[in-house]
């Protein structure tokens, strides 16, 4: 009953807001069409990220068109059909499908990777790769974290590269896929992903990296590894350690 309870009201939140966003445009003097395009995108984000949290399709459905379709049955919508296409032709642009089954869109924050260095000892100039670095936020992390090291980022949205590209001047960030990428020149791999693609993951880290290499893991377990070390980015959120050779999560240490 309880998750009943909150689905609704949750629903009635995003909607509301989206109504709140689209009214205050209008006021500041912005046009109806753009003001709606800006609320039925606030929707369609807050869909994306209650869908990577776990909901239903269809609830996360739900959020994204409960702005646009009452908007349309208030009959204050005279646009084209298509212009509600555009918000999602926008998300899709930013954070392609294919990028949906890899990784979260919550950023890594800052200080999460602080303690990683008590039990992960690079040489100087080592390869760090951000294996999916978004906006760059990781590379930012992993640059606090060692400040002696080459920093690369592979992301597969092009724009997303961009920005990464532009807040992180001094790291080597280009678009691609992480999963066709080689990990074999990389000192450490720096991940923050699902758990359904953490098992492809360590097959590619045990095909690929090299001996003393690490594979460094933001909240998500490698269940087929036993950790080297553990460290906690904040309270409930750990960042799992594996140093290659890697071993079975039944093997003793």
């Amino acid at each position: 009953m309880s998750n009943l309870i909150r689905w609704p009201l949750s629903a009635l939140a995003v909607w509301g807001a989206a109504w709140f966003l689209y009214l205050f445009l209008q006021e500041q003097g912005s046009v109806p069409s753009l003001a709606m395009l800006m609320a039925t995108l606030a929707g369609v984000m807050a869909a994306l990220m209650a869908w990577m949290k776990g909901i239903s399709q269809a609830r996360a459905a739900a959020l994204a068109m409960g702005f646009p379709v009452s908007l349309w049955l208030l009959g204050t919508a005279s646009f084209p059909a298509w212009v509600w296409l555009l918000p999602l032709a926008l998300i899709v642009w930013v954070y392609p499908m294919h990028a949906w089954r890899d990784a979260p869109v919550f950023p890594t924050p800052l200080h999460a990777l602080r303690d990683v260095p008590r039990f992960a000892i690079l040489p100087a100039q080592a390869k760090i790769l951000d294996a999916g670095c978004g906006a760059g936020d990781g590379l930012k992390a992993l640059r606090l974290a060692y400040v002696n090291a080459q920093w690369i980022g592979i992301e597969f949205s092009r724009p997303l590269s961009w920005v990464a590209k532009f807040r992180c001047p001094w790291a080597e960030v280009r678009c691609g896929d992480i999963w066709e990428d080689h990990w074999g020149a990389y000192d450490m791999v720096y991940l923050f992903q699902r758990p359904e693609t953490m098992p492809r993951a360590v097959a590619k880290a045990k095909a690929e990296m090299k001996p003393g290499a690490w594979l460094v893991s933001l909240e998500f377990e490698a269940a087929e590894l036993a950790p080297t070390a553990q460290t906690q980015a904040s309270p409930d959120r750990p960042v799992w350690l594996y140093q290659a050779p890697f071993k079975a999560a039944t093997q003793k240490r």
